[in-house]
């Protein structure tokens, strides 16, 4: 497990002995675990937003492209 990302707006979590992504929107406080192909996608998506980011603004946007997929309520421990 590997921590990967982590601002006002979302939490990403890498674990690559899985080859899965977990993904929390902290807005909304919903989350979604990615496996195989789509986490492959999503990791290479998420570097390009990263590297090209000027602001929090341009997360919202990214994350928004994944909403079917976010329907897990996030839980804190």
């Amino acid at each position: 497990m590997r921590i990967v990302f982590n601002n006002p707006v979302l939490y990403v979590v890498d674990y690559p002995q899985l080859d899965a992504v977990e993904v929390i929107d902290k807005r909304k406080g919903l989350g979604m675990l990615m496996r195989d192909e789509t986490a492959q996608r999503f990791r290479r998506e998420f570097s390009s937003i990263v590297e090209a980011s000027e602001g929090e603004g341009d997360f919202d946007g990214f994350i928004d492209q994944y909403g079917a997929l976010l329907t897990q309520p996030a839980v804190y421990h």
